[in-house]
């Protein structure tokens, strides 16, 4: 009866809108309906769409109060030039109300060389901090307290080394592992399809992450290790569910090859993040972070019969869009940033980076990365969205959204696990095409106009400036960290560092051996991380990427 009393003030406000129309068009270019009512979800239960918050299927979040006790963390992604510099700007942020770090290292860093190698030319402390010893750990975090403070470290290929470096320098500040809070992003197969900072072939690769996984469940039990990455795929040109279904896809790759090695799901899974970029479309971002806890935890619960409550969250860190940021009128940024955060935080994300305004045009400024953190602090103390939970939970527009983009997410999921699984659907090139079709797609309504983007294909300034005072690394760093490298090879136990060498090596070439403790002790005696990744090249090779075209 209510359902024939909706379609009757349906039908005529469809005839109003025709009316209305006639006088005035609608844009051509929506994708969306141009009203949401009760019809669009028809099949909307509560118990099984949605549940409460803190419990399963975790649509609402996965906190029952979320953020009425405490915030998310807010981690400001951050490194640059030396471990000295970059320690000054932790230092910074942490001053000016950060709750956590992100580090960011440098190129080489990512992928396994050392500032003094010939390929390394250039490229030292440009993208991020420049990571080559122990020693430069224990720079990079002195005086920050790793007993209290969170970090995340993006490293993906040598994760294994740099959570190494940093239970080391934890050791020495006298706090034990067990203690540490924090993720490394230790995500490989992201890599292959959409960043490319890998090292190794994805079986070593892969057995490095279970040996992570395995590591930390018994001796770092608080720390996340592995931060299964939808970012970077988004980066690449991917659509929303897109983002989550391929992520998703690489955890079901992640969770099949941590079983196979022998360990139990709910001794890991516990420990296993996502990463989720936050775009402009605020509210079909909200649907995608609610779709994604759902998808999530109905596969640890029904595909992977996880137990535990903790085992069948999805909990997720939330950058905002480095590819929305425009160098034309940049100070439009700090507004798409704003949207972009309340985004992630009416969606329930858990931690939070807020891109510079400046990004688009070089590393962050003091200044700019300032502003980035109190836009934050903004939404958290004055906007009221952190007040409730899930405030945008029950609107028929963010339920149907939610429900479409969990259908598409399962049909991605579907057609990959046809193929296969992640690992095969990223060797037969499939999610590589996938992602470069969504690119082609959204850059072509840009040029067409189709999709506005302000200050870039609308609304152009002609007289605009170049800003000014934008961070520059000079090219002296890549000098000073040569200096420093030969002055740590002569002054340290040379004898120590190649048993150490020799022995992760000798590990490498067998199977069933954790290398965790033996990357350790190499790292103890100042191997450098471009010594450790030669050893484990030379016993698993390297990956060439194969061609999508």
């Amino acid at each position: 009866m209510a359902n024939e009393k909706l379609l009757e003030g349906l039908k005529a406000y469809n005839a109003a809108v025709e009316k209305t129309l006639a006088k005035s068009p609608e844009r051509t270019n929506l994708e969306v309906n141009r009203l949401y009512t009760p019809l669009d979800i028809e099949k909307f239960d509560y118990e099984t769409s949605l549940g409460f918050p803190g419990s399963y299927p975790f649509t609402r979040g996965v906190q029952p109060t979320m953020y009425r006790g405490r915030f998310w963390t807010m981690r400001m992604y951050a490194g640059f030039a030396t471990a000295a510099e970059s320690n000054k700007r932790y230092r910074l942020l942490l001053e000016r109300g950060g709750s956590g770090l992100s580090c960011a290292f440098d190129l080489p860093t990512q992928i396994g060389y050392d500032s003094d190698d010939p390929i390394a030319e250039g490229e030292v402390g440009k993208v991020g901090v420049a990571i080559d010893s122990l020693e430069d750990m224990e720079v990079l975090f002195d005086q920050i307290p790793l007993g209290k403070v969170s970090t995340s470290m993006t490293i993906n290929a040598p994760a294994a080394i740099l959570l190494a470096m940093y239970i080391a320098v934890a050791e020495k500040q006298g706090v034990p592992a067990d203690q540490l809070n924090g993720t490394i992003q230790n995500d490989i197969l992201k890599e292959y399809s959409s960043r490319g900072t890998y090292i190794f072939p994805p079986g070593p690769s892969m057995r490095l992450i279970t040996n992570i996984f395995e590591y930390c469940s018994k001796n770092v039990p608080r720390w996340n290790s592995i931060s299964i990455s939808g970012y970077h795929i988004r980066e690449a040109g991917a659509t929303a569910a897109q983002e989550i279904a391929f992520t998703i896809a690489d955890g079901i790759a992640y969770v099949e090859a941590a079983l196979k090695a022998g360990m139990d799901i709910d001794d890991f899974a516990g420990s296993l993040s996502f990463f989720w970029n936050a775009h402009n479309n605020v509210l079909e971002e909200v649907a995608k972070f609610r779709a994604s806890r759902r998808v999530w935890s109905k596969l640890m619960k029904e595909r992977f019969g996880a137990k535990k409550p903790k085992s069948q969250m999805l909990r997720v860190h939330t950058q905002t869009a480095g590819s929305m940021l425009t160098a034309q009128q940049p100070d439009n940024n700090i507004v798409r940033v704003a949207l972009q955060t309340a985004a992630a935080v009416m969606g329930g994300t858990q931690s939070l980076h807020t891109n510079s305004k400046d990004e688009a045009l070089a590393l962050p400024s003091e200044a700019s990365v300032t502003i980035a953190l109190r836009t934050q602090q903004i939404v958290a103390e004055e906007s009221g969205l952190a007040d409730v939970v899930d405030p945008l939970g029950g609107s028929y527009y963010v339920e149907a959204l939610t429900d479409k983009i969990e259908a598409e997410c399962w049909d991605y999921i579907k057609k990959i696990d046809e193929l296969g699984g992640a690992p095969v659907a990223i060797e037969k090139g499939y999610i590589q095409r996938e992602i470069q079709e969504s690119a082609y797609k959204w850059q072509m309504q840009v040029e067409k106009g189709e999709r506005v983007i302000v200050g870039v294909n609308k609304y152009i300034d002609k007289k605009e400036v170049p800003p000014k005072d934008l961070l520059r690394v000079d090219a002296s760093v890549g000098e000073g960290q040569k200096k420093r490298l030969a002055a740590l090879r002569a002054k340290r136990d040379n004898a120590a560092v190649n048993a150490a060498l020799d022995a992760l090596e000798a590990g490498a070439k067998d199977e069933k051996v954790n290398l965790m403790p033996l990357i350790l002790t190499a790292v103890k005696t100042y191997a450098t991380e471009g010594e450790i990744c030669k050893r484990l090249r030379k016993v698993f090779g390297e990956y060439k990427a194969i061609s999508t075209l």
